[in-house]
């Protein structure tokens, strides 16, 4: 029987149309800047993008602190919001990588509030670290989105104190599809953005890193210092452009599909869903270990084929994706109903 792993939505298969292109990839060493898939790949990303240059990185964490190494300097201070993947999930990469320190600004649901990152700022002061770079994540990996407004307000603190804005846009493709904008509409406020094609998209490795020509001859270099040089990389970066060739279009399945999944769930007694953070494809929602102990859960499901992260933060997160249909969510409802009631 099926699989239907709701862990993430970095747990996509490539489609065969992607196996194909990689197979018959054109490839040559990517270091040389010989590789003409990923030459096609980052300029076709910087173009969708809005931006004028952009290169092929291993991850998403690769690409963001690619972009925080090449913004800043050692000893820089960078601000983020709290909950932000760069703070959360990135293993203390900026600290040991970029040599930088992180000043978090309390968000609402990852939005800041543009009078907070203004006063985050550091003055100029002997005992202050400088500010290197404001850093904004959309869509936020709470599952919300940044509005264009707050983004634009924040572009001019930035602007005021010539200060970059790196956006983590590691489902910018999501966000745009929620906000109903191009993508350039929400890239067009930050300086560098990072977004993968490993998500959503579902390619099977790969993010891209896009800025200004001058901004990406930097981070190639720093891209060859972090271990990134990928020699022959187009057998990957073939996925990359069918990826944004023809997956980015059907995200909006994925949304709609979240939102049925946030709206069953909520049915069920015990369940609290977080509707407040269901723009794109994540149901996040708390279910107290009271009803049911998180192993069990767990368990049961897998028994059931259904695969799942543990909580975080006492919360469970469900994420849809391509290999998830809406007649698998509505078998998971099912399985949800019957685990609960039989406690």
């Amino acid at each position: 029987m099926k699989i239907i792993d709701l862990r993430s939505d970095t747990v996509t298969i490539p489609t065969d149309e992607m196996r194909k292109a990689m197979a018959e990839a054109e490839v040559g060493d990517d270091v040389y800047g010989d590789d003409p898939t990923v030459n096609e790949l980052e300029k076709k990303a910087a173009d969708i993008i809005g931006k004028e240059d952009a290169i092929f990185v291993p991850s998403g964490t690769f690409g963001n602190q690619l972009a925080i190494l090449t913004h800043t300097n050692r000893g820089d201070e960078i601000i983020v919001e709290k909950n932000c993947h760069i703070v959360m999930h990135e293993v203390g990469a900026s600290a040991v990588i970029a040599g930088v320190q992180l000043r978090a600004v309390e968000g609402k649901n990852g939005t800041m509030n543009p009078v907070d990152v203004e006063n985050a700022i550091r003055d100029e002061d002997i005992h202050f670290p400088r500010t290197g770079l404001i850093c904004i994540e959309n869509a936020h990996s709470s599952g919300a989105v940044v509005s264009i407004d707050n983004m634009n307000e924040i572009k001019k603190v930035a602007e005021k104190t010539g200060i970059p804005i790196h956006l983590d846009g590691a489902r910018v493709f999501n966000a745009a599809k929620a906000l109903n904008v191009d993508v350039k509409e929400i890239t067009k406020y930050t300086d560098s953005i990072m977004f993968c094609l490993s998500k959503g998209l579902a390619a099977p490795i790969g993010s891209i890193l896009a800025g200004s020509e001058e901004f990406i001859k930097n981070a190639r270099k720093n891209r060859k210092l972090m271990g990134g040089g990928l020699r022959q990389a187009g057998i990957i970066a073939a996925a990359g452009i069918i990826a944004l060739e023809k997956m980015v279009d059907r995200l909006e399945e994925d949304h709609q599909n979240s939102q049925y999944l946030a709206e069953e769930l909520s049915k069920i007694e015990g369940i609290n869903v977080k509707f407040d953070r269901n723009d794109i494809n994540m149901v996040f929602f708390e279910l107290p270990n009271e009803i049911i102990k998180e192993e069990k859960l767990i368990s049961k499901l897998l028994d059931r084929n259904i695969k799942i992260n543990g909580q975080e933060d006492g919360e469970y997160r469900f994420v849809t994706n391509k290999d998830v249909t809406r007649e698998d969510l509505e078998y998971v409802v099912e399985q949800m109903k019957e685990i609960l009631v039989r406690q």
